[in-house]
């Protein structure tokens, strides 16, 4: 490796090309150069034109870090992202538009996220009188910058707001860091987001999410499912690993998911459950280990989250079967591993 080059990632994880062309385009209306932080990055620029092309994602998070740094700007890319494009959503863009209404977006988002990137998992929960779609990225060893998650959930909204042809505002959004420019953000997202909150996410109304689409289609909606969802298949080797791993976290929150609760969830059976995730080299036990451990590793490195809260994102009943499981994934205690990657980042 030559002196100045970023290192080779170590995460296998990626996001598409066509992802990050709305990426490159958010900067570039910036003033930033985007060919030299891509090159800086460790990425081919040139690659944006290749609809299968992927990034891997720590040199996408890389790319963010050196975008903040030489823009001195914490809301960097979210001019950008207010003017998403179908094309920056790939071929998820057609079942998205073809949904009957906002929830069928929403849903289809969470469904069909691993195409866009499989660092990314989304949730989505009723909410009281809402419904907040919740976004986690795992990047590896490099820690995800907070303008990442911004974009991210502003892209979605933007794309929303086209599909639907109207001034949709969100009634809360949550973003984990510690806001300095609110006006910026609240001018963006059309309300004044949480600062600090333990998820990034975005919440939409009840009567917004249930507002028929103008280009709802529901012929071509079955036809746009079916391509995505194959799309999906040659993304991730396999559909239903990435299917079984976002409903369990989807499920997280009320507690441990059994395999009946994600079966159900599928329309499969327990037994086709376990048949296809052991075909896979997985099971439905150290999926749902594997989740936590990877969600606990971005929980754990973020100090506005008590471990009473980590634990509870986590589904566990208590802190001590939180604790023990941290003792076995890691070695050390919840507050160890705390001390370390607070240490790692200075």
């Amino acid at each position: 490796m030559k002196p100045g080059q970023p290192s080779p990632p170590t995460d296998r994880r990626t996001s598409a090309a066509f992802w990050v062309t709305g990426v490159a385009n958010a900067l570039a209306a910036e003033q930033l150069d985007a060919p030299e932080l891509f090159r800086d990055s460790g990425l081919d620029i040139t690659m944006l034109g290749d609809p299968d092309a992927r990034f891997p994602t720590e040199q996408v998070s890389l790319l963010w870090e050196l975008a903040v740094a030489r823009s001195g700007n914490p809301a960097v890319g979210l001019i950008g992202a207010g003017g998403a494009k179908p094309g920056y959503f790939g071929v998820v863009a057609y079942p998205l538009m073809s949904a009957p209404d906002l929830l069928g977006i929403l849903h289809r988002i969470v469904r069909y996220i691993a195409i866009v990137s499989d660092a990314a998992i989304v949730s989505l929960h009723k909410h009281g009188d809402s419904y907040r779609l919740a976004l986690v990225l795992n990047a590896g060893s490099r820690s995800v910058p907070h303008e990442r998650f911004a974009f991210d959930l502003l892209q979605f909204l933007s794309f929303c707001r086209w599909v639907t042809g109207i001034d949709l505002n969100p009634v809360g959004v949550e973003l984990s860091h510690r806001g300095d420019s609110s006006a910026v953000f609240e001018a963006a997202f059309g309300c004044r987001p949480r600062f600090g909150a333990a998820e990034n996410a975005i919440l939409f109304s009840c009567a917004n999410v249930n507002r028929p689409l103008p280009t709802a289609h529901p012929r071509l909606s079955a036809v746009h499912d079916r391509i995505a969802t194959e799309q999906l298949e040659r993304v991730s080797g396999s559909q239903f690993t990435p299917r079984a791993r976002a409903e369990i976290v989807r499920c997280l929150h009320d507690g441990a998911p059994t395999r009946a609760a994600i079966a159900r969830a599928l329309a499969v059976s327990e037994r086709t459950l376990h048949r296809r995730l052991n075909e896979e080299g997985t099971s439905f036990q150290r999926l749902v280990d594997d989740t936590r451990r990877e969600l606990a590793e971005n929980y754990l490195a973020r100090r506005d989250l008590s471990a009473a809260e980590v634990a509870y994102l986590l589904g566990f009943k208590d802190q001590g079967s939180f604790f023990r499981a941290t003792q076995r994934w890691f070695s050390m205690t919840p507050q160890n591993y705390r001390l370390r990657a607070a240490s790692a980042a200075e």
